[in-house]
């Protein structure tokens, strides 16, 4: 398979990989896409493709599933239909789907509320929990919601839907990256060993499984999702499902039949088998830019790093600036090597910087209005 790639970065490895790839204006976590944009650039890849098996979304489409109705009146759509993202991804629906289907889920509301401290705000369609606040008293804002604070530890259950039945890939633990604007910004996961004890009792890991697969049968959504959910000791929440590839992709295809083949069988209504789990732990961790860097320097980008920004981009601070990944034999060493491996990117960033005389900007753009391609990572 050929890849013709359509996003807002064209990170260096992307470009390695793709046959073509077109950028797109805007930032990430913006809440909204360019239709406009999103739909020619489609066209126009197809055709220099001449024709295309289907289209993979990737985050940024929770919130749109007007868009992707288009999309898919235009190209086959490999995942979750319009339909499926816009009843997982209204929080009002999803509370009311889990309700009927008997999941435990947080209570939501538009407010207002009285009590400070119990709630979180969030973006309705959001991803990556960088849109996450505490919330306070009264409403919540225009195109926001509140959903009842939990306690627990954060978990997703990664597997593939045909519509019908799942099969479970991993229960993947996750854990994040506070910054003083956004306490609840994702880091990353990671995956145990098979010798490991399972992160949560039995009881819950099997509640959480057929939770998904109520839900599945109930929206018909196909493809690889998640389930990101809060465990405390027996008990657990579902927060959110994923209807799409996500952030666990590079913990998760480590398995001999590429993972990216299986989603597609699953989105067409085919489950394949799977393959049995690797021995060792894995894990990724987004590395965040301590500071705007006006410009990338040249890299030498060790093998374990993904999402590598172009020698020239603007990365802003606290934005994603790469993902670092590791195995390991269990968790711990994972999550040990990942601390290593983030602060020797910074540190490789910082040495680089000095050798080319690269500076930094002193403060994070604020203004749109960049030109094409030069939109800072945000």
């Amino acid at each position: 398979m050929r890849p013709f790639v359509l996003d807002l970065f064209g990170d260096e490895d992307t470009l390695a990989l793709a046959e073509a790839h077109r950028p797109l204006p805007g930032r990430f976590g913006a809440g909204s896409r360019d239709r406009a944009g999103v739909l020619g650039g489609l066209s126009e890849l197809s055709e220099r493709a001449g024709g295309a098996l289907g289209v993979v979304l990737g985050s940024g489409f929770e919130g749109a599933p007007d868009l992707v109705a288009a999309i898919a009146a235009r190209h086959r759509l490999l995942g979750a239909g319009a339909e499926a993202v816009a009843a997982l991804k209204d929080p009002f629906r999803l509370a009311a789907l889990c309700e009927r289907l008997a999941i435990p889920h947080p209570a939501i509301t538009p407010g207002p509320v009285a009590e400070r401290g119990a709630w979180l705000v969030k973006r309705t369609g959001g991803c990556g929990g960088s849109h996450i606040r505490p919330g306070t008293v009264g409403a919540a804002p225009p195109g926001h919601y509140l959903q009842a604070r939990k306690p627990g530890r954060a978990f997703a259950l990664n597997f593939l839907s045909d519509g019908r039945r799942i099969e479970p890939l991993a229960l993947t633990e996750q854990w994040q990256a506070p910054s003083a604007l956004r306490p609840f910004r994702y880091a990353g996961a990671l995956a145990r060993g098979q010798a490991e004890a399972a992160p949560v009792p039995a009881r819950v890991a099997a509640g959480i499984a057929e939770a998904a697969l109520r839900l599945a049968r109930a929206t018909g959504l196909t493809g690889l999702a998640s389930a990101d959910c809060l465990v405390d000791g027996e008990n657990w929440w579902l927060l959110e499902i994923n209807p799409r590839p996500g952030a666990t992709l590079d913990v998760l295809d480590r398995r001999p039949t590429p993972l990216l083949i299986q989603h597609i069988e699953a989105a067409l209504g085919r489950m394949p088998a799977i393959d049995a789990a690797p021995m060792d732990a894995t894990g990724a961790e987004i590395c965040y830019a301590a500071r705007t860097c006006a410009a990338v320097p040249p890299l030498d980008w060790p093998d374990h790093v993904r999402d590598r920004p172009r020698a020239g981009s603007p990365v802003a601070r606290d934005a994603p600036f790469c993902t670092v990944t590791a195995s390991g034999p269990d968790a711990a060493a994972v999550r040990g090597e990942l601390r290593a491996r983030t602060e020797r990117v910074r540190a490789l960033l910082e040495e680089t910087e000095n050798d080319h005389e690269f500076q930094h900007d002193g403060a994070e753009p604020q203004r749109p209005g960049r030109a094409a391609g030069r939109e800072p990572r945000r």
